[in-house]
C-alpha cells in the first residue's frame, strides 16, 4: 500500500515566479505563473507540488477546490 499525504493548498495564480512555501505542517502556499483559466493554474500547481515532493505529476491529485484558490491535494509518496 502506498503512503499518501493530504495537504491544504492556497494558490496564487499569475505570479512572477513559481514557488512552494510551507505555512504549517498541512498548509502550503503555491505561486504559479499560469492564469486561472481552463485549468492551466491547476496543471501548474500539480507540477509544482510534484517537483517539491520529488514525485511524478501523476502522483499528485486535486481532491477538492478545482475552481477556487483553496484546494485539498493528495500526494502519493
Amino acid at each position: 500500500m502506498q503512503k499518501s499525504l493530504k495537504i491544504s493548498v492556497i494558490v496564487k495564480p499569475n505570479a512572477k515566479k513559481v514557488s512552494v512555501e510551507k505555512i504549517d505542517d498541512q498548509t502550503y502556499r503555491i505561486s504559479v505563473k499560469s492564469p486561472p483559466t481552463e485549468g492551466k493554474a491547476n496543471e501548474a500547481v500539480i507540477k509544482a507540488i510534484a517537483e517539491h515532493f520529488s514525485v511524478a505529476p501523476s502522483s499528485v491529485q486535486i481532491v477538492r477546490g478545482f475552481k477556487g484558490k483553496r484546494k485539498i491535494v493528495k500526494v502519493l509518496l
